[in-house]
């Protein structure tokens, strides 16, 4: 028997079912799966390197079929423990109103995923399939059983290293010259380009506990947000900000950046509107369900602003050491 959620989104007219698909598809949370990969690029770029495009588009391509897995995976463990019954009516589970094409398909893309990685691997280092599937086994002790980290309030810092050092070596070294040393992964590297937007990353998942505070509780979801109560987190994002620059913006007053990796910058008002909404609101669940659209924005502009930034070094005359 389908449950509320089911009945909710299956039943439902034509004009919001098409709201709830968009919702469902969230196209722009992909930003957050392609950023390692252009990192790694403007990295390359900038150290002088030549960018293997047929590799970056490759990795790109894989990233968004494994960040799809893991959605449709989150759908189907949330529909399996009942958190999101009443919060989350752009489940796809609730959409079609059945869960065996969810997995099927969740099956498909992550199966198309690690072929496509396992690739890139073969024409440069078998470090980079290893890579992933730390980040794919990260992604899944974040909410799939019996494990379910995320529920112990651990999805932050399992986030942070997915999308940070793991993610960002195996783009780094996808990405790098044929008559590059494979076997030696680009630790230092990874975590001075990566930790800064994955912690912009991180943000995102954090700010999206806000709406839903009560639910979770109530399921037993004991997120960040729900153990420091709304108005404590909320005074935690500006920290949280200040940290993304300050671990991107080091480098620069070190010599080791150019000028130019100050135009991660740019995220900087969506950070600024972010901090305000929740300032203001954090306790209106209403009002704030559009808070975690503000960090994706401030992740996607601040990790799109230090790719350029460092692709540019060239330019200035500024060379950057190469990764490996």
């Amino acid at each position: 028997m389908p449950d509320q959620q089911d009945v909710a989104s299956l039943y439902a007219k034509a004009s919001t079912r098409r709201a709830l698909w968009k919702a469902a598809i969230k196209w722009p949370m992909y930003s957050v799966a392609v950023m390692p990969a252009l990192l790694a690029a403007g990295w390359r770029v900038g150290a002088g390197e030549a960018v293997r495009l047929d590799q970056l588009l490759g990795f790109l391509v894989a990233a968004v079929l494994l960040l799809l897995w893991e959605n449709l995976s989150n759908d189907l463990f949330d529909a399996d423990t009942g958190v999101d019954s009443f919060t989350k009516l752009h489940s796809v589970v609730a959409l079609l109103g059945q869960r065996r094409p969810v997995r099927r398909f969740a099956h498909l893309a992550l199966v198309l995923g690690l072929l496509l990685m396992l690739l890139l691997a073969l024409r440069s280092s078998a470090a980079v399939l290893f890579l992933v599937l730390v980040s794919c086994g990260l992604g899944y002790l974040y909410q799939g059983p019996p494990f379910r980290w995320g529920y112990i309030g651990l999805g932050e810092p399992l986030c942070w290293l997915a999308f940070g050092p793991f993610a960002t070596a195996a783009a780094l070294l996808a990405l790098a010259p044929l008559n590059g040393d494979g076997s030696v992964i680009p630790w230092a590297t990874a975590f001075t380009l990566g930790s800064g937007p994955a912690l912009a990353t991180t943000l995102v998942l954090f700010c999206s506990h806000f709406h839903q505070v009560a639910e979770d509780a109530a399921f037993g979801k004991r997120s960040p947000v729900v153990r420091l109560g709304t108005a404590r987190a909320a005074a935690l994002v500006p920290w949280i900000l200040s940290l993304v620059f300050a671990l991107e913006w080091i480098p620069v007053l070190q010599g080791d950046w150019p000028l130019t990796a100050l135009l991660g910058g740019l995220g900087l008002p969506a950070g600024a509107a972010l901090v305000r909404l929740l300032r203001h609101h954090h306790d209106q669940p209403e009002k704030i369900r559009g808070s975690k659209f503000l960090a994706l924005r401030f992740q996607a502009l601040n990790g799109l602003g230090l790719s350029l930034g460092l692709a540019l070094a060239p330019c200035l005359g500024f060379a950057l050491s190469s990764a490996g």
